[in-house]
């Protein structure tokens, strides 16, 4: 299962695959099994969950690409069975948080970047050429196109979906569709939320909250606030609108 011209300086599962000319590096730890493809690169401090695939020369683990690393120990964390295709590029994090996180079941498509300090949730997917600035907070169940630049410390809510070829520099709402340019919240995810199992009295309740913080008049902080006042609001629409709250960067609308 290891090629002959692999060259290995962690210990490696058992069941471990690793291809021709592929690097371990050393500090990597392998917490189950793993697949590592032909010419990869994966070097550490990294610790990395079973069943996770990585492809044919993809870089993982290596410095952050941040002129303010100063050599400090800092580490990269994959989740158990996510698929890194070929040539990704993960870089772990810097002093300021300390590691990069990438989550559980999630599709890293060829030639994604994933910088520094990132946060990445569980079972997103993120399509070719996704390109992530440092400290970008992506949370669980979040599609993004390909050829999609990503500004740093942009967050991106949960079952958000972006479409390919936008630029983002803001922060993005859970539960929207977004395009266009500039990039704007375009309707509510419906397809994406029943793929993920909400029932109808669920989606009519999310898109009714939808018109109302992106099409009614009045700003998005104050419709935000009327949300959280409401006793009767769900938790749906209390977690986006302490998501609008709680954004630094400005949300799209």
């Amino acid at each position: 299962m290891i090629h002959p011209t692999a060259v290995i300086e962690s210990e490696l599962p058992r069941d471990a695959s690793v291809g021709p000319y592929a690097v371990v590096g050393p500090d990597v730890v392998f917490e189950g099994s793993v697949r590592v493809g032909a010419h990869a690169y994966v070097t550490g401090p990294c610790r990395i969950g079973g069943g996770v695939s990585i492809g044919p020369s993809a870089v993982i683990g290596t410095d952050p690409q941040d002129l303010k690393y100063d050599g400090e120990r800092t580490e990269l964390v994959i989740g158990p069975r996510t698929v890194i295709r070929e040539f990704a590029n993960i870089n772990r994090g810097t002093a300021e948080s300390g590691r990069t996180v990438l989550g559980s079941d999630c599709l890293i498509m060829a030639y994604v970047h994933v910088a520094h300090d990132c946060v990445i949730g569980d079972r997103v997917i993120l399509a070719n050429t996704v390109n992530m600035a440092g400290h970008v907070e992506i949370d669980d169940d979040v599609t993004i196109g390909g050829v999609v630049p990503i500004h740093q410390f942009v967050r991106i809510g949960r079952h958000a979906m972006i479409g390919g070829g936008y630029r983002v520099s803001k922060d993005v709402p859970p539960f929207v569709l977004a395009g266009g340019a500039p990039l704007r919240a375009l309707s509510l995810n419906k397809v994406g939320l029943r793929r993920k199992g909400f029932t109808d009295e669920r989606l009519q309740e999310l898109e009714e909250v939808f018109r109302f913080l992106f099409r009614k008049e009045g700003t998005l902080t104050s419709k935000a606030g009327e949300i959280l006042e409401d006793q009767g609001a769900s938790g749906d629409a209390k977690y986006l609108a302490d998501f609008i709250l709680g954004s630094s960067r400005g949300v799209i609308s």
